[in-house]
């Protein structure tokens, strides 16, 4: 009798423990902090309105999921050390990162675990191009994001003086030299070329130089917090610098920098998803909570979605199955319908121009 009630006790402890378990784990990884924490808000916000939405509506798999997030500080090394905590935690999807040279060597982290990784910012072709299965985007690549610039630049200032700065990153000189390969196909050539060094406070000296050189338009490849001091120092100069840069520009925050400098600032990214009709609910409330969802919110939101529709229509959290789901299948999101090619990117990509006015991103019109 005694060892028959010990053994009903172990059952139902195993019994709770196996229900206290029915949980999925994913994981968000992007720049928490740093000077792109305002991206890793935006990126958190998303998957956090997304994975909430789910377990509203009874979870994947009739389990509830939970997120845990990362600091990658868009930092190489720091990405992998953030993708082997999320391997250990026992994540099955991984929201990110934002950062191509984070999100490039964290994918063979994911890859040897057999975890699904959708990036909403990484643009860096070589995230797909290394053939794991595994890795998938919902954003374009900068080999279409420079052929759009490198046109853009030739159309309209072909005769001018065009400068191309990149600060040496993965993201920001694969950019500039898309763009700059596509302005010289289209026979211009830039009449500077070169690196400068992130992370500085000051850009004074740059576009000095730039200046005396009777540069018209500088072209960036970088993010947000440089571009937004060299339009400035411009501006402070009274120097009338057209600035182009490309999908890095996508957070209001840059107009907090930039001050009233960031008018006129022109850049490239996706078409809107906050326009989008299947938007409309998801952005009255994330207003309603004071949080404008701008630049890689609604991606990140629209991640989660396909990730979990995914799961569905698989009937499995296996990752060859879920993959294949990917694969082949359509997704309703908050972005839009998406679908994927057999190297995980986005089979349609549309790159559009905004224009900063009025302390805000607008499309160009």
């Amino acid at each position: 009798m005694r060892s028959s009630i010990t053994a009903a006790i172990v059952a139902l402890v195993v019994s709770l423990g196996s229900l206290a378990r029915a949980e999925i784990l994913i994981g968000a990884a992007g720049p928490v902090t740093g000077p792109l924490a305002w991206i890793g808000e935006q990126m958190q916000r998303g998957t956090e309105m997304a994975v909430a939405d789910i377990n509203a509506t009874g979870g994947v798999l009739g389990q509830q999921v939970q997120l845990i997030t990362v600091d990658d500080f868009c930092d190489p090394e720091q990405a992998v050390a953030a993708a082997q905590k999320l391997v250990a935690d026992g994540v099955v999807l991984v929201v990110g990162h934002y950062c191509s040279q984070a999100s490039i060597p964290a994918s063979k982290v994911y890859e040897a675990a057999g975890i699904l990784q959708i990036s909403p910012g990484s643009t860096n072709p070589l995230l797909t191009e290394q053939g794991r299965a595994n890795v998938f985007r919902v954003i374009g690549r900068d080999d279409a994001q420079g052929v759009v610039a490198g046109n853009y630049l030739a159309d309209r200032w072909g005769d001018k003086k065009i400068a191309i700065l990149h600060d040496n990153t993965t993201y920001g000189k694969g950019l500039a030299d898309e763009t700059r390969k596509q302005l010289n196909k289209r026979g211009v050539t830039e009449a500077i070329y070169e690196a400068f060094t992130p992370g500085k406070n000051d850009y004074t000296a740059e576009i000095s130089a730039l200046q005396g050189a009777g540069i018209a338009v500088l072209y960036v490849g970088g993010y947000l917090p440089e571009v937004a001091l060299m339009v400035r120092a411009a501006r402070d100069r009274a120097y009338a610098l057209q600035l182009v840069s490309g999908d890095g520009m996508a957070s209001e925050d840059f107009a907090l920098i930039a001050g009233s400098a960031a008018e006129g600032t022109l850049f490239t990214f996706s078409a809107d998803p906050r326009r989008v009709p299947q938007a409309a609910q998801v952005v009255e409330r994330f207003r309603a909570e004071n949080f404008e969802p701008a630049g890689y919110t609604l991606l990140s939101y629209s991640a989660v979605q396909v990730w979990s529709q995914a799961v569905k229509k698989a009937g499995s959290l296996g990752p060859q199955e879920v993959i294949a789901s990917m694969q082949g299948n359509q997704f309703e999101t908050a972005m839009g319908r998406v679908d994927f090619d057999d190297k995980g990117d986005l089979t349609v990509q549309s790159w559009i121009w905004y224009v900063w006015k009025g302390g805000e991103y607008v499309p160009l019109e």
